[in-house]
């Protein structure tokens, strides 16, 4: 167990870990959590698109240098390898049936690994060009997919293959159900990174690193967005934007990287942090009650059992 970075002159912390910007975050319970936080593992390189599966009680997240998918045993506490190599694999998410969607930077290509143990290519290609390195992924209920597809897989050897983008931008696209076509969604990014739907479907939010600051869309029936608004921009000296996740009162919580977890209320105000002692990298709710929050960092795997819960599951 790990205690948090301590208290931070001029402002409100608990335990070292939670630190109040606004008294929201007090108010709205964020701050009764666990007092300490649990580092579950410590042996990657740069861990990433961490997923609870709540049927078998495990995690799964990325290893990307590493190029293997990892596995977390929630009864155990045992970690071992789920798929090695694993396409310098990112993001993961889950669709209806329960499949898992894995956004693989290395293949540049969108996976679905089925029931029997087979992977299916959701998406490689978009008018006739190689994506450049999906990154993260939603699915809706209907089975409408939505993934990111910056370049941080090709720009270098480390997360992925260096290559020249044969699109020459950086977009989020859509995979329609039915036809299993691949569409642009939206435009105007310089590296679409974390995406989440609201609890509601209604809206689309995505962080863009590069630019640092999360962007909301309205969805429509047919898949297709529209109405870009900025939601929210990172403090300045506030760490970069990465993976996004919502909790079950709408608040919206961001991997900061150096400035740990942030937390905005519903109307785009950040009220408050959590410290965490290496960078961060993505984030995810899970366990039994769906309050646990993982959190990838670096090297590490970490946990908070908070006094929040997590939207409600697919």
């Amino acid at each position: 167990m790990l205690t948090g970075l301590g208290k931070v002159a001029g402002v409100t912390t608990v335990n070292g870990i939670y630190e109040t910007l606004d008294d929201r975050f007090r108010t709205g319970r964020c701050t009764f959590g666990d007092v300490r936080l649990e580092r579950l593992h410590d042996d990657c390189r740069w861990a990433e698109g961490p997923l609870y599966l709540p049927a078998w009680r495990q995690l799964v997240w990325s290893d990307i240098p590493n190029d293997r998918l990892l596995r977390w045993d929630e009864t155990t506490g045992a970690v071992g390898v789920f798929r090695a190599p694993a396409g310098h694999s990112n993001g993961n998410t889950v669709d209806r049936q329960g499949r898992l969607i894995t956004c693989e930077q290395g293949n540049r290509r969108v996976t679905r690994t089925e029931h029997d143990g087979r992977v299916t290519v959701l998406a490689d290609r978009y008018d006739g060009k190689r994506l450049n390195s999906p990154n993260d992924a939603v699915v809706r209920s209907d089975g409408t997919l939505w993934f990111s597809d910056p370049d941080f897989g090709i720009i270098t050897d480390y997360e992925g293959h260096r290559a020249d983008s044969e699109i020459g931008a950086c977009h989020v696209y859509r995979v329609d159900p039915a036809t299993g076509s691949v569409s642009l969604a939206a435009d105007g990014f310089r590296g679409p990174n974390g995406l989440v739907l609201s609890p509601d479907e209604r809206q689309l939010y995505v962080s863009d690193t590069r630019l640092n600051q999360v962007r909301v869309f309205d969805v429509h029936e047919d898949g297709t967005l529209s109405g870009d608004k900025v939601f929210a921009e990172c403090r300045p000296g506030g760490g970069v934007f990465d993976n996004i996740r919502f909790d079950d009162e709408g608040r919206l919580w961001v991997a900061a990287c150096d400035d740990g977890v942030h937390c905005y209320d519903p109307d785009g105000t950040l009220i408050g942090r959590l410290l965490i002692p290496e960078t961060v990298s993505n984030i995810a709710f899970g366990g039994p009650k769906n309050n646990r929050m993982f959190i990838t960092a670096t090297t590490s795997l970490y946990s908070l059992v908070m006094s929040v819960t997590g939207a409600p599951r697919i």
